[in-house]
């Protein structure tokens, strides 16, 4: 079981809140995705996504919000929303694209004026492993790189190779994890 992780979440009346302190990156995005995507599977509309104690994000942790924010948008008036996205963290999304699938730092928001209780209720999420395995998070960092590509033309142009490099990377583990003899 992890005891310190660096996404807190918790589930309140109308969205469910994931906070990441540190930076977000390809090691804790999974964690973000996991609980997201049971989240919605559970019928949540609204996921915030705390930026509030975010250093930075890499390619992988924007492509992951993008994803999860495309999966909520299938969902009648379903929204990712971003809360205090900061200067640099709200420039990173806006030079990806990523402004026009998220709700960045929405004035209207039903969590506004609550934040601080909020962030005092958030747990760490409980894990029964520890790391996915290194198929899984090359999976992981691939998907997300799609989604960015799919995104608009700008990023299709900026992460075009870094998906063709992910996707031999992928073919290959799949080939040593199919013949592992043969490695």
């Amino acid at each position: 079981m992890i005891t310190e992780c660096p996404i807190l979440i918790g589930i309140f009346n109308g969205f469910s809140w994931i906070r990441c302190e540190g930076k977000g990156s390809f090691l804790n995005s999974p964690l973000m995705k996991a609980f997201g995507d049971e989240r919605i599977a559970a019928g949540e509309t609204c996921l915030v996504v705390d930026l509030g104690g975010c250093s930075g994000m890499d390619s992988t942790f924007m492509g992951t919000l993008a994803g999860m924010a495309a999966r909520l948008s299938g969902h009648d008036g379903g929204v990712l929303q971003i809360a205090d996205s900061g200067t640099r963290n709200r420039r990173s999304l806006e030079d990806l694209g990523l402004d026009f699938l998220l709700d960045i730092d929405p004035p209207a928001a039903p969590w506004r004026g609550n934040v601080d209780l909020i962030r005092g209720s958030l747990t760490p999420p409980q894990l029964t492993k520890n790391i996915a395995s290194s198929l899984q998070r090359t999976q992981h960092v691939l998907e997300a790189h799609q989604t960015l590509v799919e995104t608009n033309d700008h990023n299709a142009r900026e992460f075009s190779n870094v998906v063709k490099l992910l996707e031999n990377e992928l073919a290959e583990k799949q080939k040593r994890q199919e013949n592992p003899t043969n490695s």
